[in-house]
C-alpha cells in the first residue's frame, strides 16, 4: 500500500519564445511577481526547431529560458500555466500572440512542462491544463522521450538545464539540512 506524502519542492522554470519586435519586452518583472526571483536568465537562443508559431507570431523567433530563485510545491503548476495564459492575453495585438509563455519546473529526475493542449502522454491537472514529462534524467544525463520538443533534446537547453539541476540539487540538500 502507498502512504501519500507531500512531494519535494521544484524549481519553477519558464521558457518565453518571442518574436524579433517583442524581445525587448519586459516579461522577467511580471512573471517574478508570481514566482519571485529568477536564477538564471538565457540569453537569446534561435528558435529554428519548427515553424509551429511563425503564423502567428511572425519569423525569427527566439527562446529564453529562466529558472527562479525560489522552490516550489509542484502542485503549483496549473496557477502558473494560468498567469502565463492571462499574461500571453494581455501581450496580444491583433489577436496574435506576441510571446509563448510555458511554465514548467525541474524535479530531480524529470523536467515537466505545461501545456493546453491534450495529447495521449500528458496528464490532465485541472482548470484545462495538463503536464508532460519532457525530459528524464537517467544514468547522470537527460533522455529525450518520443514526444520531447526538439531543442529541448539538444543544445543548449540541454546544457543550460545541467546548470538549473546542478543549483536546484544544492538548494534542495540545503533545505534537507535545515530539517
Amino acid at each position: 500500500m502507498s502512504n501519500p506524502g507531500r512531494p519535494l519542492p521544484v524549481k519553477p522554470l519558464i521558457s518565453l519564445l518571442v518574436g524579433e519586435q517583442a524581445r525587448e519586452m519586459m516579461a522577467v518583472p511580471e512573471l517574478s511577481r508570481f514566482l519571485g526571483p529568477p536564477d538564471l536568465i538565457s540569453s537569446w537562443l534561435p528558435f529554428s526547431h519548427s515553424d509551429y508559431y511563425t503564423a502567428e507570431m511572425g519569423p525569427r523567433l527566439a527562446r529564453r529560458l529562466l529558472s527562479f530563485l525560489h522552490l516550489a510545491d509542484p502542485g503549483a503548476l496549473v496557477e502558473w500555466k494560468a498567469r502565463c495564459l492571462e499574461l500571453e492575453r494581455r501581450w496580444s495585438w491583433g489577436g496574435r500572440r506576441l510571446v509563448n509563455l510555458d511554465p514548467g519546473y525541474m524535479a530531480r529526475e524529470r523536467l515537466v512542462l505545461s501545456t493546453g493542449k491534450n495529447y495521449t502522454h500528458r496528464l490532465y491537472l485541472g482548470q484545462g491544463i495538463y503536464g508532460e514529462v519532457t525530459l528524464q534524467f537517467q544514468d547522470r544525463s537527460w533522455a529525450a522521450l518520443p514526444w520531447t520538443y526538439p531543442d529541448y533534446a539538444s543544445e543548449p537547453l540541454l546544457g543550460l538545464l545541467t546548470q538549473i539541476r546542478k543549483k536546484y540539487l544544492w538548494q534542495l540538500r540545503s533545505l534537507q539540512g535545515k530539517t
